[in-house]
């Protein structure tokens, strides 16, 4: 019987690391693929003159792991996803990060595999950096497709009950004791516990991942991110009570993660104590 690295940090890339695993082994996968959006002009903002609701300095995401041809992301893509399809147990759930950039190729792999989209989310982020250049509309969100493994029954776990009256002060849009809806206004800023040790160029706010954990899985479950960056998503998993395993391609981030972690802990569930501001900021590093 093959044993699963848990609470581990790997340093590999995901797709050989997922063959090694079994079949039906993962409970919750969180998957923050690359966009393929390093193309065009090198965008910055470096804070010199004050703009209101913006944070800190930012940059547009240029790097070498984010520029593929059409062809080679979609190949990318379909081998990525039949791997989480695998070894995802039939009670389990994946969450997928896009943007228009992948998302629909994302999107059309998943019904090509035959992996069932339960919802759509749309991630509003009400701090979004504006259009520079004035040519198009300001991009202010991102999409999360919520899937199950696919097949005839429909086993997925949902904390119904946790969507509905979990506190979510933090979310303009959430009506405490009504349902959940498919738009989520979550702020992109992160606590400055969240950014103490360095950061990832795309990396996730806590609140984000914490509450598709707490959604879509129970404590003791395992949790693999086979794009771990910076390895918010382990952090998440860890301050909720669940095992995790991390995979990721750059050491340096392996290292950034491994830090982290040690200083995460267990079943620790309280916004407040990541520096996070609950009327939906943050404190700024």
């Amino acid at each position: 019987m093959i044993e699963l690295p848990l609470n581990t940090i790997i340093n590999s890339e995901c797709v050989a690391e997922m063959k090694k695993m079994p079949d039906s082994c993962i409970d919750l996968i969180i998957a923050d693929p690359p966009y393929n959006l390093s193309k065009g002009g090198a965008w910055k903002w470096d804070n010199s003159v004050e703009l209101k609701g913006m944070g800190g300095n930012w940059n547009k995401v240029m790097q070498e792991w984010d520029d593929y041809s059409f062809k080679a992301y979609t190949a990318f893509t379909n081998e990525w996803l039949s791997e989480t399809q695998r070894i995802l147990k039939p009670t389990g759930s994946m969450w997928i990060f896009g943007t228009y950039h992948n998302i629909g190729i994302i999107n059309v792999m998943c019904q090509l595999l035959e992996i069932e989209i339960i919802n759509e989310v749309i991630w509003y982020k009400r701090n979004a950096f504006p259009n520079l250049a004035g040519r198009r509309l300001t991009a202010s969100h991102e999409t999360i497709l919520w899937c199950n493994k696919g097949g005839k029954k429909r086993e997925y776990f949902f904390d119904y009950e946790y969507s509905k009256s979990g506190d979510f002060s933090y979310d303009g849009l959430k009506v405490p004791d009504k349902q959940m809806r498919t738009v989520w206004d979550i702020s992109n800023n992160k606590g400055k516990i969240e950014l103490v040790y360095g950061k990832h160029p795309t990396q996730k706010p806590i609140r984000i991942l914490k509450r598709m954990i707490k959604l879509s899985s129970k404590e003791e479950d395992i949790v693999l991110t086979p794009f771990a960056g910076s390895g918010s998503e382990c952090v998440a998993a860890k301050m909720t009570g669940r095992k995790y395993i991390g995979i990721e391609m750059d050491e340096s981030y392996c290292k950034l993660a491994e830090t982290r972690l040690i200083h995460t802990k267990e079943n620790e569930d309280s916004l407040g104590k990541l520096g996070l501001n609950m009327s939906g900021g943050a404190s700024a590093l």
